[in-house]
């Protein structure tokens, strides 16, 4: 089966909506009525509007009526490139002709359209009419308008009454976008729906195969990976990936590192693009923002506590996991230093006595509700710890790529003493595993994050042996699903709450690459093969999954990003693997 085949019906516009590459539009249904959303967060607006998540869409009420104005219910017909609503008075085709235009192609026929709009002012014309506010509205038609009535509702509302006389190959445009000018330009629409479904079959067509059993959920995490990009606004300065359209509007760091591993497939500018969104708003003092959006960075939270608030330092490993698939020495020399500063930032404003790093903010770790932070903050931590080895070596392998053989041994050396103090300070002896300290005690939790440093691969043999032995050990972290994100007998486990127990794709491949660091490649490819299985239990792609279920907790977030490239990579890297007599 192709990608169209595998993927019919996948987006339902209840759980997983209908968007495009570079789109802020999110088109859903409530019940047999259409509603538009945006994947914009207007931050400077939130307190009259409500935060992103749950404020009002910008367009809803959409329902298709019969000439005796009776709402009209539908059923979905879709595929990437287009969506059908199939009513009693025919199909309505929805396409998107540009990232800020869905065109609908209109069945033959009279009947009436009526939809809400927020906004301020608004005008009809012959050919439709425009809204202004937050967002200006243009909606255009080629049929023939019987009937075209603005009313003006309490609240900034609008309410649009179409009563419209269509022939073949009339459409409707509805152009949302925060510009002055508007698209109304109406293109036939069997052209329109011709070059959506001829730019998605590019892209399916450029990916690389994998074996049929993952073909199914690897058409839908490749889905995600186009469908989730925003294109370029204010300091959205790259097409970037955002973890959810629905939940996460804008780019987290580290979500950004690991939706490189995707994309270095099939897209060398692409895979570069999501670390350089992160690099272009680089602080003076080196530090990169935690999040970045249309309007502006996150760099500093006040809760739970007030600090400044980044990501782990993984960003010279996703810069070589692009330069091992794409070989751009260029890139390597573009980077470099600015992730120079981002290291340096870290061993110097973020030092603890001990010599190791702490997290001031629990969100700068990416874990942000994880128990390890729970008695308090900063605390040094070994996953931490582990990043800041892993990056040291990476800018050490890169520093030698481009010739800079001293900064080379000079980073290489740091990672070895960076690991022997992680040694010294954090290993437990007693209980086989490295502690996390908050005020220079033990922080009573045990969660893999303190099996990390593994990853170094600069530890004894000894001591990776008791670390795989909890990592393997079916009470703790390896039942049905691995990895939970605490241990399962632990009191503070709890297989719903994001990073209290759920399993986390993207944390299972560390440890998959770790377990291959160390000379576990049995382990890591049952790892691996678990993660897999994993994704594919469920129809969409999820945030976070329960690790006794398998199934989506309630907070989970949808058509999530870093699953997605993590399922990817993993899936290619299986096939490899079978394909070659594994």
């Amino acid at each position: 089966m192709n990608a169209f085949e595998l993927l019919h019906n996948r987006i339902d516009l209840s759980a997983i909506p209908f968007t495009d590459r570079g789109s802020r539009l999110l088109i859903f249904r409530e019940g047999n009525r259409i509603a538009i959303r945006l994947a914009e967060r207007w931050e400077r607006w939130q307190g009259e509007v409500g935060h992103y998540r749950q404020r009002p869409p910008i367009l809803d009420q959409l329902t298709v009526l019969n000439e005796d104005g009776s709402p009209q219910p539908f059923e979905v017909d879709s595929y990437p490139h287009c969506v059908t609503l199939c009513t009693p008075l025919g199909n309505f085709a929805w396409t998107f002709v540009e990232p800020e235009a869905v065109l609908i192609r209109l069945p033959v026929g009279s009947y009436g359209l009526t939809f809400e709009a927020h906004a301020t002012r608004g005008a009809t014309d012959r050919r439709g009419g425009t809204l202004h506010g937050k967002r200006n509205i243009a909606y255009t038609t080629n049929a023939q308008i019987v009937e075209n009535q603005l009313f003006a509702l309490t609240g900034d509302r609008f309410r649009i009454n179409l009563r419209l006389q269509a022939r073949e190959g009339n459409v409707l445009l509805l152009n949302i976008t925060p510009r002055l000018g508007y698209n109304r330009a109406l293109p036939p629409p069997e052209e329109a729906i011709g070059a959506s479904r001829a730019a998605w079959q590019a892209w399916f067509d450029s990916v690389p195969q994998v074996l049929p059993e993952y073909e199914w959920q690897y058409a839908h995490a490749w889905w995600i990976m186009r469908a989730g990009l925003l294109n370029t606004r204010y300091y959205f300065t790259r097409e970037a990936l955002v973890p959810s359209k629905i939940h996460y509007v804008g780019v987290w760091q580290w979500d950004q590192y690991f939706h490189a591993l995707a994309y270095r497939h099939i897209d060398t500018r692409l895979a570069e693009d999501q670390i350089r969104i992160v690099l272009d708003h680089q602080r003076e003092d080196g530090m990169l923002p935690d999040a970045i959006h249309d309007e502006g960075l996150v760099t500093r939270l006040t809760r739970p506590v007030d600090a400044d608030v980044t990501k782990p330092p993984l960003t010279a490993w996703a810069v070589l996991k692009v330069f091992e698939k794409c070989g751009r020495l260029d890139f390597l020399s573009e980077v470099y230093e600015p992730i120079t500063r981002w290291h340096d930032w870290w061993l110097r404003d973020n030092l603890s006595e001990n010599g190791l790093c702490h997290y001031q903010h629990p969100f700068s770790s990416g874990l942000d509700d994880s128990p390890l932070w729970d008695d308090g903050m900063p605390v040094v931590a070994p996953d931490l710890n582990t990043y800041i080895v892993i990056q040291a070596e990476s800018l050490a392998r890169i520093a030698a790529l481009l010739g800079l053989t001293a900064e080379s041994a000079r980073y290489r050396e740091q990672a070895q003493q960076h690991t022997a103090r992680m040694l010294e300070a954090l290993w437990d002896e007693r209980r086989g595993y490295f502690q996390a300290l908050y005020q220079g005690k033990p922080v009573e939790v045990f969660t893999p994050f303190q099996l990390l440093p593994l990853w170094t691969g600069g530890l004894p043999e000894r001591i990776n042996a008791r670390l795989i032995a909890h990592l393997t050990n079916p009470q703790t972290f390896w039942d049905k699903w691995a990895l939970a994100t605490v241990a399962l007998n632990d009191p503070k486990f709890d297989p719903d709450q994001m990073w209290r127990g759920p399993v986390w794709a993207n944390i299972n491949y560390l440890f998959i690459e770790a377990l291959n660091r160390v000379g576990r490649p049995e382990l890591a490819d049952a790892l691996r093969r678990n993660t897999l299985e994993l994704i594919m239990q469920s129809r969409d792609i999820y945030e976070y999954y329960n690790p006794l279920t398998a199934a989506r907790p309630p907070k989970a977030a949808p058509i999530f990003g870093w699953t997605s490239a993590v399922f990817i990579d993993l899936a290619i890297q299986e096939t490899a693997y079978v394909q070659h007599g594994g």
